[in-house]
């Protein structure tokens, strides 16, 4: 492990499968009356968040409890980052706290590579999703939700995804979630493919490594996993598509399209879940989809990635100290 996680491209295929392995240890906590290790007491961790944001904030804030560090809330939203802050000085407002981690979500690409190559704070920097680029515990938590479901709780152990298909369906362009599972997942030797309209795939999306389709029905039947994505409206400026009830009839999963699965595939969303548009109730409530499990699992990947960060491996992340102090 490196001293931060900013991109799941970052991750060498032995990071992702120790963190993997890791969080199953972790979740193994969540099966004891007290869940709570002591690993982090003492260690100030600062969940700093510019984008609105449920599961994420919540499932770090829950990681980091369970982990035993004291937590920081800040919200952008009633900060001085409204009468105009920047991220600089809200940094070094940190530093001067001492805090030994921050978790950031910006807006704006590339802010948490921006924070933990700046100088600007001598922090460990987890990137909780950044504009349209990288959102790696997401594709984390995914690739555990897989590895689980597809291998097994105690079989995955050790292992990679190597040869499972994935296909990735739906809001390609603005989705940081569909380029960090493309990078993570391809890391861990599976073969993805994004399924979108032509107006939905990024440019340049052929020196990524996946295939890509525009024709949902034709990936089903060879599919270990879909993973359904939400359109982001609140990041389109443009039509991408001619109506609501179009897309869905193209590009949405129903119960007709579900049962074209293998029987062993599963559903997956990262939420939030539009019902009626990328996904009807009848698959988002039917015992193939993961969207919960990944819920869970994220709290499992977040305490392993802060464990990994801030207690399991030392020499990555601690401070000068005594005589070699500059």
């Amino acid at each position: 492990m490196q001293r931060h996680l900013i991109s799941a491209a970052d991750l060498t295929r032995d990071d992702a499968v120790l963190i993997l392995d890791t969080a199953e240890e972790m979740a193994r906590v969540a099966d004891r009356p007290i869940k709570k290790l002591p690993t982090l007491r003492g260690r100030t961790i600062v969940n700093l968040f510019f984008e609105d944001s449920t599961r994420t904030r919540i499932s770090f804030e829950a990681a980091e409890k369970r982990l035993s560090a004291d937590v920081i809330n800040f919200s952008a939203k009633g900060s001085s980052v409204s009468k105009g802050e920047s991220l600089k000085d809200t940094a070094q407002t940190l530093e001067a706290m001492g805090v030994d981690a921050v978790v950031i979500r910006h807006g704006a690409s590339g802010a948490p590579y921006r924070l933990a190559n700046s100088g600007w704070i001598d922090a460990a920097v987890v990137n909780a999703g950044d504009g349209t680029h990288q959102h790696p515990t997401q594709a984390l938590l995914d690739a555990f939700t897989m590895r689980r479901r597809l291998t097994g709780r105690d079989a995955g152990l050790g292992q990679d995804l190597a040869g499972r298909r994935i296909t990735i369906v739906g809001d390609v362009l603005h989705s940081r979630v569909a380029r960090s599972n493309v990078d993570l997942l391809h890391t861990l030797g599976a073969e993805v493919t994004l399924v979108a309209p032509p107006t939905l795939v990024p440019v340049g999306v052929e020196n990524w490594p996946c295939e890509v389709s525009y024709d949902l029905d034709s990936t089903l039947s060879k599919s270990d996993a879909v993973m359904m994505l939400r359109v982001q409206r609140e990041r389109m400026n443009a039509a991408f598509f001619p109506t609501e009830r179009e897309y869905s009839r193209r590009y949405g999963l129903d119960g007709d399209r579900m049962a074209r699965l293998p029987e062993h595939a599963i559903v997956m969303h990262p939420g939030p879940m539009v019902r009626g548009m990328e996904i009807t109730a009848e698959v988002a409530d039917s015992g193939r989809c993961t969207a919960i499990e990944q819920v869970a699992n994220g709290v499992s990947i977040r305490m392993a990635v802060l464990y990994l960060l801030l207690g399991g491996n030392e020499p990555a992340v601690t401070r000068p100290t005594g005589s070699e102090e500059k």
